[in-house]
């Protein structure tokens, strides 16, 4: 608006352009695949390799695919499509191993009380005491109905075990054990008494420093020569041990980490407070720096998960194992690659869940320090 004089002239503003939408679907797209030239190129490449390679694919998985477990069918749709008969035939092979055929609802009732833990485990409201007494039970539970030799079941020994049992308990005794070891390895590597700082320090490096494999083969065929004569050690016990330990020097350092991030302030406010060692590290140490680390941590969970297939070296069939010892009948030994797919699943299934889950607990826990 302009003045002049007495007379007033008004001038209209030109309209100003609608402000761009920031939510939906559509504002999603554009930040994520169309924010700029660059970005653009990718997506449309991206788009279309996907459009070059979809329909082979799903013709191959789905619509020429063979679902029965007929092995003539399989046969003559090879190159053609996949024959999930294989997993049909061998898949109570894949999943139980050399488990006896009768006897394979006890690896299946123990996996699955095993499985419900391990959820049960995740949801904060059963963090308590009694957590702890019910890990204990399950391991019993598990051990006792895998290996029977009571109440009419039949004994079944270790070396039998494969599969899906076989995996999730060496996942999950490695892990549970692992995790309060780990903490008083990274307590023990920041202690100022130096004989518990030094063995903490070589324990962890030299566990760090040699590859898994080296430590399943010195657990079960170097270690039984220094025990005494006649004694004899279960070799799951033995791969056990040896998996917790490389576990435990691994979480060690990602826990150490999280130490390290906390400011000494809190330390030197808890001492003045007339608080214990243990009560400062159990009440506000260790809370904060585990929150610190949670991503590291189910890094590390997810790594240790996978490598339970290397414990086919010493004779112990897992997934990967027993899907090569159910392939390795002649006529179904062409259809290995369907197979591995089965297994590559379940592997996938797990290892997502744990990485959703620890993104869930990494918001659950920051609630209260996140920016608003």
């Amino acid at each position: 608006m302009q003045t002049t004089g007495y007379q007033q002239h008004f001038e209209p503003i030109e309209a100003r352009r609608p402000p761009v939408n920031e939510s939906g679907a559509w504002a999603w797209i554009q930040r994520g695949f169309f924010d700029g030239p660059v970005n653009s190129l990718l997506t449309v490449v991206f788009l279309g390799l996907l459009v070059w390679a979809i329909p082979p694919i799903f013709n191959w998985t789905i619509w020429y695919a063979i679902p029965d477990a007929d092995n003539a069918a399989c046969r003559a749709a090879h190159g053609l499509g996949a024959c999930w008969g294989v997993v049909a035939e061998k898949g109570r092979l894949i999943l139980f191993g050399r488990y006896p055929f009768e006897e394979q609802w006890r690896p299946l009732v123990a996996s699955a009380v095993l499985v419900a833990l391990l959820i049960v485990s995740c949801l904060r409201t059963f963090w308590r005491p009694a957590l702890a007494v019910a890990w204990v039970v399950v391991y019993a539970f598990f051990f006792a109905l895998m290996y029977g030799g009571f109440a009419g079941l039949t004994n079944v020994e270790t070396a039998r075990w494969g599969g899906l049992p076989l995996t999730l308990l060496l996942a999950s005794v490695s892990l549970v054990v692992a995790f309060p070891l780990a903490i008083l390895l990274a307590l023990g590597r920041q202690s100022d008494l130096p004989a518990i700082r030094t063995l903490c320090v070589v324990f962890v490096e030299f566990v760090r420093g040699v590859p898994l494999i080296s430590v399943l083969f010195m657990a079960s065929f170097i270690l039984p020569l220094f025990m005494p004569q006649g004694t004899k050690i279960d070799v799951l016990v033995r791969v056990l041990v040896g998996m917790t330990l490389f576990t435990a020097a691994y979480l060690a350092e990602v826990i150490r980490g999280g130490l390290q991030a906390l400011p000494k302030g809190q330390v030197e406010a808890a001492h003045s407070l007339g608080l214990s060692y243990w009560q400062i590290q159990r009440m506000i140490v260790l809370p904060q720096a585990l929150r610190l680390v949670v991503p590291a941590i189910v890094n590390t969970f997810i790594g240790a998960f996978k490598d339970t297939s290397l414990v086919t070296i010493v004779s112990l069939y897992d997934l990967t194992g027993a899907v090569q010892l159910a392939l390795g009948d002649a006529d179904w030994r062409k259809f290995f690659i369907e197979g591995q797919l089965f297994v590559a699943a379940i592997y996938f299934i797990a290892c997502f869940a744990m990485s959703r889950y620890s993104q869930w607990l990494e918001s659950h826990l920051n609630t209260g320090t996140r920016r608003q």
